[in-house]
């Protein structure tokens, strides 16, 4: 592997990464993790996240209300809030640190690059696993409530809501972005390897001893 195809996986790395920290960051905040499907009345649409519900009506608008109380909250949610916020922080810390391995930049040493590249691409896959944790978890849930027969079928039901998809693929960007930084670290210890065998076989053409007996035949070693 050259250089170019190094600094490809860098780049990419970075702009996949970046993608999937802005999905996760947005799905964090807004109030689309799960919509309340209305058959009985289709003017108003009920969506909920983690920080808020809101109702959606054709002549009225949007109007949201907050939860009161983080405490008050279920455990599912409570979790939630945390891993995302956790997520969203080791995914901005590993936008910085992997920063700094890029060959464009001259800060550190190349061996010093290969250990950033390292702990990024791990920074990734752990911010990555912990946005998948909750919203999986969330829509096993919602899953569960759905097909309950417990509940009369006249009661509305939670459906799936955008934020859940964007926090999927915000996830998998993240450990698809560290998979290629790992990628990286690998390609410059291989091109450091053929430089050295190209290097060794070179000096080995050049003080070849049966070479050097030919050219003089009176030497004896």
């Amino acid at each position: 592997m050259d250089l170019s195809l190094r600094t490809k996986l860098q780049y990419g790395a970075m702009f996949i990464a970046l993608l999937g920290c802005v999905l996760t960051c947005v799905s964090t905040f807004v109030p689309l993790w799960k919509q309340l499907n209305l058959d009985l009345n289709e003017l108003e649409i009920w969506t909920s996240g983690l920080w808020q519900t809101c109702v959606v009506q054709d002549e009225g608008g949007m109007q949201c209300k907050d939860f009161d109380s983080f405490l008050a909250l279920p455990f599912q949610l409570r979790m939630a809030r945390i891993l995302m916020f956790l997520s969203d922080g080791l995914g901005i810390v590993g936008l910085i640190v992997s920063c700094f391995c890029l060959d464009c930049l001259k800060t550190t040493e190349k061996d010093t690059k290969k250990y950033l590249a390292l702990f990024g691409g791990a920074l990734f896959w752990m911010s990555g696993i912990t946005a998948l944790v909750p919203v999986s978890w969330i829509a096993y849930d919602t899953v569960q409530e759905f097909w309950d027969e417990t509940i009369p079928e006249i009661v509305p039901r939670w459906e799936f809501g955008e934020a859940m998809f964007m926090c999927w693929f915000g996830s998998f960007f993240l450990m698809f972005g560290g998979s290629l930084l790992f990628c990286s670290k690998h390609a410059v210890t291989k091109q450091k390897t053929v430089r050295s065998q190209a290097k060794n076989t070179h000096i080995g053409l050049f003080y070849d001893p049966a070479t050097l007996q030919n050219r003089c035949p009176d030497l004896i070693i």
